[in-house]
């Protein structure tokens, strides 16, 4: 295809905005996919993103209209998987913004626009849903020209769901997205805008192609990581695999190497040919580091194998997934691993319950740390328990973030007092129409657990809130420690800041004694600091009555029984053992 008759854009939009359902819409009028094979949310391939109704990964897929050749990327709307996002539109000329009639701009709405506005794409506003009773199509739009400065009559309306205008939104691909500008016979340079692993195949790589071409059986190499590989196929996805003799500049399609892991082509990297290979790479690469850790173990210590093999293969085909072994006294063996964020963490743990039927338990998410020693050392520590002696540390610095929460108005109050209660500072408030944009800066770690469950709930579910990594902050952190019958447990161990530290050893402790079992003999449940207690619960004995067989004669028999029992549970507290059951770990996720 010529290079003026290709389009490439993506769709971006909110969480539920309806950005594949648009997506299925468009394949259905353009005929790439048959009425008879069509199902909804047809390019959301994995299980889970059905139940869930949220894109995990996004799909390229190539459409024909009027002559022209359209590919569409459809994108991931959660924050979590931002960086997909701003590479998806670093392939793209034009962006699609889905805007849902009834919910109006939300907080990731905005987060995706500015990134699009920085990759200086062409946007196309459209508002969805216009078909419910809740829509309020003038308001909505109101909110979409203050934000994009454009006119009511540039705006489209449509329901994805029925149909209705979604041929106005092809011509406005058409006609006001530009052309690709490549050139054919520079080096070969193509963009990965995502890879992913395949049991037979290898590493698939989803590619836009900026400059030269790219043939099958072609030597590949891989600019940022090195790897060097060979295109065993390459062709478009319409939505299904067509392969093609190559592919040419402005084009986006996908390539089969002999790559065995993602790690060899992470997304972000410029792929060159050797025959007519490139020496600068494409701008914006960056390696993702997970913020997110949680320790996985395994229920039984005869799974670790599986567990361990199980994470293995999860992370060939995605390569922001860290992680390493790791043993602790009371769960055994198990493996530290590294998330992009919580919905990352929730997905993975989903997935190795379900496709390789593992019985996990899994400790309280915590963010990493970085530890200035006094001999001017540094550290990156993950888990609370790998804190080094407090004598030999200088300082302990945490991530923080920048948040945007999009709200009405009336619950302006009660958003700042739950963004004050988790230490952060409120930067700036601004006004959409009827709406509130609270910016503020917030400690990552105290967003981790339930920051979001308590934002739905103060404003009953109409706050929407996006944050992106900024700074490490150094701060009067401590190692919080927890004792179970004078026995220290590092599993349980957090950080924290030290004003929180009492308050937050009293509430967990309070936890503990509600999910462990109550023994033969009294446990002492305590928080520590360092050598210091700051928090206790006991949880009391089970009495057994031995005095039961007993009855008249000499009451120094009782007294006999009784003093022998007394003896026995005090040398039980001595040497007895208490066993933690698995939800004892997760306390902190869930904390009300």
């Amino acid at each position: 295809m010529n290079q003026p008759n290709i389009r490439n854009f993506c769709i971006i939009a909110h969480i539920d905005h309806g950005k594949s359902t648009l997506a299925d819409r468009m394949l259905e009028v353009t005929g790439t996919v048959l009425k008879r094979d069509m199902k909804s949310q047809l390019l959301d391939s994995m299980d889970l993103e059905r139940e869930k109704g949220i894109t995990i990964k996004l799909a390229p897929v190539r459409m024909s209209y009027k002559d022209h050749e359209l590919n569409l990327i459809d994108t991931p709307g959660h924050v979590d998987f931002s960086y997909e996002v701003s590479r998806s539109l670093q392939a793209c000329e034009g962006a699609v913004l889905v805007v849902d009639a009834s919910q109006g701009i939300q907080a990731q709405t905005l987060a995706n626009v500015y990134l699009a506005m920085a990759s200086d794409l062409t946007i196309i506003p459209v508002l969805n849903k216009i078909d419910l009773p809740a829509a309020d199509v003038p308001r909505v739009s109101a909110e979409v020209m203050n934000l994009l400065g454009c006119k009511e009559e540039d705006i489209i309306k449509i329901s994805a769901k029925t149909g209705e205008g979604v041929t106005d939104v092809l011509d406005a691909v058409v006609e006001k997205i530009a052309a690709p500008t490549g050139e054919p016979t520079n080096p070969t340079r193509a963009l990965i805008f995502d890879s992913y692993y395949d049991d037979y195949r290898g590493v698939i790589l989803y590619v836009r192609v900026i400059d030269g071409n790219i043939k099958k059986s072609d030597a590949i190499d891989m600019l940022a990581t090195s790897a060097a590989g060979i295109a065993l196929e390459v062709g478009s996805l319409s939505p299904g695999m067509s392969p093609k003799d190559e592919l040419a500049s402005g084009e986006i399609g996908y390539i089969v190497t002999n790559l065995r892991t993602t790690r060899d082509a992470r997304v972000g990297d410029t792929v060159t040919v050797r025959r007519h290979a490139a020496t600068e790479a494409l701008p914006g690469y960056k390696l993702v580091k997970p913020f997110v850790y949680a320790g996985f173990f395994p229920v039984s210590n005869d799974d670790y194998q599986d567990l361990k093999d199980a994470v293995e293969r999860l992370s060939l085909s995605d390569s922001a997934l860290q992680f390493e072994p790791e043993n602790s006294p009371v769960l055994g063996f198990g493996v530290r691993i590294g998330f992009l964020g919580l919905l990352h963490l929730d997905i993975i743990r989903e997935r190795l319950e379900r496709e390789y039927d593992l019985d996990l338990v899994i400790t309280n998410p915590s963010t990493d740390y970085q530890i200035l020693l006094s001999s001017g050392d540094e550290l990156d520590i993950k888990s609370a328990s790998n804190l080094p002696d407090v004598s030999r540390i200088k300082s302990i610095s945490e991530p923080w973030i920048k948040g945007e929460i999009i709200v009405p108005q009336k619950y302006i109050g009660a958003v700042l007092q739950l963004i004050i209660s988790k230490r952060g500072m409120q930067s700036n408030l601004s006004y959409i129409d009827e709406r509130a944009l609270i910016s503020f800066e917030a400690p990552l770690a105290n967003l981790l657990t339930d920051f979001y469950d308590q934002l739905k709930s103060v404003t009953s579910g109409y706050g929407s809130f996006n944050y992106e990594l900024d700074e490490y902050r150094s701060d009067d952190l401590v190692r919080i420690d927890f004792y179970v019958a004078g026995n220290m447990v590092d599993a349980l161990s957090i950080m924290a800041h030290r004003t929180e530290a009492q308050s937050l050893g009293r509430e967990i402790t309070k936890k503990l004694k509600e999910v462990i079992p109550r023994q033969n003999f009294q446990v002492a449940l305590q928080a520590g600091i360092g050598g210091k207690f700051i928090a206790r619960e006991d949880l009391s004995a089970y009495r057994k009555d031995v005095t039961t067989g007993l009855y008249g004669g000499d009451v120094s028999r009782k007294k006999k029984v009784l003093a022998k029992q007394a003896k026995g549970k005090k040398r039980m507290k001595r040497f007895g053992k208490v066993d933690i059951p698995s939800e004892a770990f997760m306390v902190m996720l869930k904390r009300d």
